[in-house]
């Protein structure tokens, strides 16, 4: 019989914490809602954390993470600086992280991999499988693309994220930069404006769209003489992150310690082109 495994939801009023609460109610008996937090004056706190949803867990959100206590995994979709507070209390009480946040700094990059010399760690900027098997094409387009096709990556999302590139297009463009022989994140550009002179060969150029409620959307241009070829992946609902965190969670409780990425969760890593 399969351990049942104890969930933690951060930011659990939110629209990616509502998502992953959702899926929790709806998956089988191998996991349970342990916890759901937020921070203050979330119109959620004190309530049952599935109210939105017109369903009942049981739980009642709190604020903070210290409910997490108990909890085998802590699924965090919030904001860095409240992520990186999360992490102290998960290390405290050896609750194992899946991280879908992104915009993390270098130094708060560092503190997660620290974290994950001593117990395992989930770090993905997009959990969806088909993001995943995106990035993995778009690795393959790049290795036979690499001569003669300017490499273009073009993100949108909705008018409230607050970072910008994504950090799916980020990761799609770090992968395509190595898969092509360019240097990360040396060759990107993030903005053009002005007389900004003909592109070089090696610069990979990110364009960043932001309006209405747009889930996300990722296209990856390979664009050469009279041809272009163009990769794109579109998200019309957060479940597909969030039945990705649980794939994720089910993972990161048979492993002690180590950082991982979706590619491990997923068991893409070692996918290769026929």
């Amino acid at each position: 019989m399969k351990k049942v495994i104890r969930v933690a939801v951060a930011g659990a009023s939110g629209k990616m914490g509502q998502a992953v609460i959702a899926e929790l109610l709806n998956a089988s008996h191998q996991f349970v809602l342990h916890a759901a937090f937020d921070q203050s004056g979330s119109p959620l706190l004190g309530r049952d954390a599935a109210e939105r949803l017109g369903l009942h867990s049981g739980v009642t959100v709190t604020q903070g993470p210290d409910s997490c206590q108990g909890a085998d995994v802590l699924i965090d979709f919030t904001r860095p600086e409240a992520t990186m507070a999360h992490l102290r209390v998960c290390e405290q009480h050896g609750v194992r992280p899946v991280i879908g946040t992104t915009g993390f700094s270098q130094e708060q990059l560092l503190g997660i991999k620290a974290l994950a010399q001593k117990q395992a760690v989930v770090l993905a900027p997009n959990m969806s499988v088909g993001v995943n098997i995106f990035f993995r094409l778009a690795e393959i387009a790049a290795g036979l693309l690499h001569q003669g096709y300017d490499i273009e990556v073009i993100e949108a999302h909705h008018r409230a994220k607050v970072d910008a590139p994504s950090g799916t297009a980020l990761k799609v463009g770090e992968r395509v930069a190595k898969a092509a022989g360019r240097q990360w994140p040396q060759d990107a550009v993030w903005q053009r404006h002005g007389h900004t002179g003909t592109r070089s060969d090696q610069e990979i150029g990110f364009s960043v769209i932001r309006g209405g409620d747009i889930i996300g959307d990722h296209t990856v241009m390979f664009a050469g003489q009279g041809e272009r070829i163009e990769l794109t992946h579109r998200s019309s609902s957060r479940t597909t992150y969030a039945t990705g965190a649980l794939r994720a969670a089910a993972f990161i409780v048979n492993h002690p310690s180590g950082l991982f990425d979706m590619p491990e969760v997923l068991g893409l890593s070692e996918l290769k082109a026929q």
